[in-house]
């Protein structure tokens, strides 16, 4: 806490922006009188107090007016929520104690860190974007809602309105920004939960009719109907989120199985975590809303494989997964790698010549995954990859139209660029020979 005639300050001892920086603003008057050499001119969303956007020391900060019992209050709340790495504002300080130059007083400040390349929602539906955007945007506020909810937090004021936008690779992420009405419990009743739905459902409603009566939204958006997407979106994700997630060693199948029912509701996966328990295994996953071609940009980063989209999502997914189960000291980077080393060219090695024109080489990687998932889905344990490769290859492959044959660039060069591995002591590579562990 640093002060200043009166003038008190407090901040975290971990925030990048301490007191004496924040003591260059100007504190002594009122926030809607501030200089403009001192402002950030960013676009500001609908607030029921005064807001500004402000330089610092390099930085951008949102500086709010406010009761000094408020500004405490949702300060800390905003800190705890930081410390559960919940998408959320950094919060940097309380100024109270504020007054002008002739001594009278002004309202308390809360600062926060003003959250780069994010958007409030004017901002957003002010370029009349389709409704296929629209409803990803509803699906990340909705993944930010059941996020809050799982720990506990009862947001009270659920809007656009308190909710910034951003698009990071692809992805669209929604983060809290007010909190000034939230609340932090060990866990949620049913029926919290099912209030803060039915808040947002009625403010995104009235949000986006406003928007709509100021011609700042695309005709073919309906504000009622769209507000009530939230609403499927969040049970549908909590219910996949929070349900039964328990499985036996034998039946990692049903980690793909879970994943294509998240997928189905247009979320990704970004991560996940297999905790072992004395009971079997436990899944945890952290889902995203990610724009088209995410995958494919992502994919070609990584190993340098240029595929169609839902090859890529397919793909990314394996090396996740041989990255869990064989190597995970590797960063991504390294992990793809390998993959692509020890899997993909395995793959596309172990093809005969004569079947080798019938598929690309991500498409046969592709649909030897899926093999493999319904070979395991039906037998009820996980198959080993190199099992599925020989099925594939036997009832599978042969049956497939021979693509190379229409195609405008043929595949089988790509196929056979690829220089033969060197013998080992079993002879030639073959799918009988490369049991790579793990696989």
């Amino acid at each position: 806490m640093a002060s200043r005639t009166g003038l008190d300050i407090t901040t975290s001892v971990s925030s990048q922006l301490g007191a004496t920086e924040l003591l260059a603003l100007p504190w002594d008057v009122s926030l809607e009188d501030w200089p403009v050499r001192t402002l950030a001119a960013l676009p500001r969303g609908i607030s029921r107090h005064v807001v500004r956007f402000a330089h610092l020391a390099g930085a951008v900060v949102a500086v709010k007016e406010t009761t000094e019992e408020s500004a405490r209050r949702e300060y800390q709340l905003l800190r705890r929520l930081e410390r559960l790495n919940l998408p959320c504002v950094e919060p940097v300080a309380v100024v109270s104690g504020r007054t002008t130059a002739d001594g009278e007083p002004l309202l308390t400040a809360l600062v926060t860190r003003h959250l780069r390349f994010s958007l409030p929602y004017r901002a957003v539906f002010s370029r009349s974007l389709h409704q296929d955007t629209v409803t990803r945007l509803i699906d990340a506020m909705a993944l930010l809602l059941v996020e809050l909810h799982l720990v506990g937090f009862y947001w009270g004021d659920v809007s656009l309105s308190n909710t910034l936008f951003r698009r990071d690779a692809g992805a669209f992420a929604a983060y809290l920004v007010d909190a000034e009405t939230g609340e932090l419990h060990p866990s949620l009743s049913r029926g919290q939960r099912e209030h803060d739905l039915e808040i947002a459902r009625v403010n995104i409603a009235g949000e986006l009719m406003d928007l709509a009566s100021g011609g700042m939204l695309d005709p073919d958006v309906d504000p009622v109907t769209t507000s009530e997407l939230i609403i499927n979106a969040y049970r549908r994700l909590w219910d996949e989120l929070t349900g039964d997630m328990s499985f036996r060693t034998e039946e990692r199948w049903r980690v793909e199985d879970r994943i294509r029912r998240l997928n189905a509701l247009g979320f990704d996966v970004e991560e996940y975590a297999i905790r072992t328990t004395p009971d079997g295994s436990e899944l945890v996953l952290q889902p995203k809303v990610v724009d088209p071609g995410h995958h494919q940009r992502r994919l070609l980063g990584l190993t340098g494989l240029d595929v169609q989209e839902n090859q890529a999502r397919r793909l990314l997914r394996d090396i996740d997964h041989f990255r869990a189960d064989r190597h995970p000291e590797l960063d991504e980077q390294e992990a793809a790698h390998l993959w692509v080393e020890e899997v993909f060219d395995l793959v596309t090695r172990s093809i005969p010549p004569e079947l080798s024109g019938k598929l690309e080489p991500a498409e046969v990687m592709h649909q030897l995954l899926e093999h493999r998932w319904y070979l395991s889905e039906n037998q009820n344990r996980s198959v080993p990859l190199t099992e599925a490769l020989q099925s594939y290859i036997s009832t599978v492959l042969p049956a497939r139209r021979d693509e190379d044959a229409v195609a405008l660039h043929p595949t089988t060069t790509m196929l056979r660029a690829v220089p033969p591995r060197a013998a080992g002591p079993d002879g030639p590579w073959s799918p009988q020979s490369a049991q790579t562990p793990g696989l």
